[in-house]
């Protein structure tokens, strides 16, 4: 099983400790790349698509809230890098 597919099985479990970290390398692995945005608003742009995905970066702590999880799980599957099923 690639990176990839663990971050995906574990995303889709809506872990509690789900990092930042892990959503920068799971959103590269799908073809998305990093803009730094203003404040802590990151977005992440897949050029294949044109899609962008806007997260408010975590602070003080590296891990997401639920929510930000919920957000990546729909667009990554609107968007054909995961099935949910």
């Amino acid at each position: 099983m690639s990176k990839k597919d663990k971050l995906i099985n574990r995303l889709l479990n809506r872990p509690k400790d789900f990092t930042w970290n892990e959503v920068k390398t799971l959103l590269s692995r799908c073809g998305y790349r990093e803009l730094q945005g203003s404040g802590a608003r990151v977005k992440f742009h897949n050029e294949n698509n044109n899609d962008i995905i806007s997260l408010h970066k975590p602070h003080p702590h590296n891990i997401v809230q639920l929510y930000v999880i919920d957000i990546l799980i729909e667009k990554l599957v609107e968007q054909g890098c995961i099935n949910e099923n």
